[in-house]
């Protein structure tokens, strides 16, 4: 009787999450739209050899990994991809989350995570891929995103193109990047919203420099998870964050510090995250729209549902970027019982494609999805 009281109540799925009006179809129009031009002058933007992705254009490295999914989890918990005990081979990608390719010290300290499972069966909802047989997380190092609502999203997202071209102006460039953010451009007054994601945005920018490995992972955004809801962290497990040598980053002694710092680690040991669930329990303290508001772990705790290890491993001195530059990560490629949620993620759907699309047809690279760490890693060493 005390456990039935005492039992967690979790707020049940519901599918107004993934509906669009018209309205939200133009502005996702809007953004693809953005995203296109964007990547095709990426390559002179960042005076590189090759156009880059949207976000997250700067690769770190790439790693083999395995994805365990664990037994005996409760059946909240135990949800589509998480329904049963199993074992996958799975590839990794850090990068940094903003568009720009430059100096470590320049961009800032936000993230990625991206992860590709492989061999997980069932029908997936990225269009013309409903037969694959991957799933995919793109994750960052913080709980938060800078916005709450398509319209925002559609202009900020934009700014954020040029984010590096502001910072280089010094105080007067910060200055108009602020004045743009908070005005749309000089078109409207400031209001608290704006506040708000500014303020987001500001604490994803100023994140804590440390070595990667140290920080946690989040989905940001919400998903399905079967019957309920949820949001996902990624988090290094005791044992692992016990051993990483290299705690600190030296940003300004040198333009590339983070990937030998990761890379350093991965060649002496190997490395372990806990997959973990945050099921929501009360729709305003969690809510599914408010994206730049954190789920507190007091009102709504994570369950570690898988773990992900990155075994100790050869790397060449690119890390691997080579081999994972032209691999895409979209979180669409999922079972439906795990799907993402919410006005903003829907966005993300035709925004990974366009972005995925126009980056290999201006490389002239084949777009292709990998069925195998093998066809990631070995045609890397082949060439």
């Amino acid at each position: 009787m005390l456990k039935k009281l005492f039992k967690p109540k979790f707020v049940k799925y519901d599918n107004k999450y993934i509906t669009l009006t018209k309205e939200d179809d133009k502005i996702i129009d809007t953004i693809t739209e953005d995203i296109r031009l964007f990547v095709k002058k990426s390559k002179a933007l960042n005076d590189t050899d090759h156009h880059t992705r949207a976000v997250h254009a700067k690769s770190y490295c790439g790693f083999k990994a395995k994805f365990e999914i664990l037994d005996n989890l409760p059946k909240e918990y135990a949800q589509g991809l998480y329904a049963k005990p199993s074992i996958h081979d799975a590839a990794i990608r850090f990068s940094n989350s903003s568009s720009a390719i430059d100096a470590d010290r320049r961009l800032g300290l936000a993230i990625g995570l991206a992860i590709k499972i492989f061999d997980v069966p069932g029908k997936k909802l990225a269009p013309g891929e409903e037969d694959s047989q991957n799933v995919d997380y793109a994750l960052v190092n913080s709980p938060i995103f800078f916005t709450n609502q398509l319209t925002d999203y559609a202009y900020l997202s934009k700014l954020n193109f040029g984010l590096n071209g502001y910072l280089g102006e010094g105080l007067i460039g910060r200055g108009k990047f602020v004045f743009n953010w908070l005005t749309h451009y000089g078109k409207e007054l400031p209001d608290i919203e704006g506040v708000r994601t500014l303020n987001a945005f500001r604490k994803i920018l100023t994140t804590a420099p440390k070595n990667p490995l140290l920080y946690s992972f989040f989905s940001q955004g919400a998903f399905r998870h079967g019957d309920y809801m949820a949001k996902v962290r990624v988090k290094p497990t005791e044992a692992s964050n016990a051993k990483v040598k290299q705690r600190t980053i030296h940003l300004f002694t040198k333009d590339e510090a983070i990937r030998p710092t990761i890379i350093d680690e991965i060649r002496e040991h190997d490395y372990q995250f806990d997959i973990q669930i945050q099921l929501c329990q009360n729709i305003k303290k969690q809510p599914i729209e408010g994206l730049t508001k954190e789920w507190k772990e007091l009102d709504a705790p994570f369950v570690t549902v898988a773990t992900l290890t990155i075994p100790c491993q050869d790397i060449p001195e690119d890390g691997n970027v080579a081999a994972i530059e032209d691999v895409s990560f979209t979180t669409f490629r999922c079972l439906e019982e795990n799907r993402p949620i919410g006005k903003l993620q829907q966005s993300r759907l035709r925004a990974y494609q366009a972005s995925s699309k126009a980056r290999h047809e201006h490389n002239a690279a084949k777009r292709e999805e990998p069925t195998s760490l093998k066809q990631i890693f070995n045609k890397s060493a082949a060439e």
